[in-house]
């Protein structure tokens, strides 16, 4: 192989390795299960704990608690505390939050045509 054409296997090798790593990082974030849902949900705007849990079918308050903290960590989800009284805590999406919606958007709609329905046995 010649010089030039190692240098570009080598480009092409970063290139392939550096977006594998992005896309670790955002499935070990987004693959666990509830958080797309509970980002699409607050996609509405932004919500009370309470009435997250309530329209987000099936998850645990402890679950929700976890992944609303894990949002709040990557920075996709902001926590805001009115003292009150009484005491509320509001949840809402932040410019990195609101900037994934599009692809969350995307990957249900490819979820729509090409996986089978829920509930589906082989």
């Amino acid at each position: 192989m010649s010089a030039p054409a190692r240098r570009r296997a080598e480009v092409d090798a970063q290139t392939c390795a550096a977006a594998d790593a992005a896309l670790v990082r955002a499935f070990d974030l987004l693959g666990k299960r509830w958080t797309g849902v509970v980002l699409g949900t607050l996609s509405g705007g932004p919500a009370g704990f309470s009435a997250l849990g309530r329209a987000v079918e099936g998850i645990s308050d402890s679950v929700l608690s976890d992944r609303l903290g894990e949002l709040t960590r990557a920075g996709l989800v902001t926590r805001r505390v009115d003292e009150g009284p009484p005491l509320s805590v509001a949840y809402a999406l932040t410019d990195s939050g609101r900037a994934l919606l599009p692809a969350l958007e995307q990957i249900g709609r490819w979820a729509a045509e090409h996986l089978p329905p829920a509930g589906f046995d082989d």
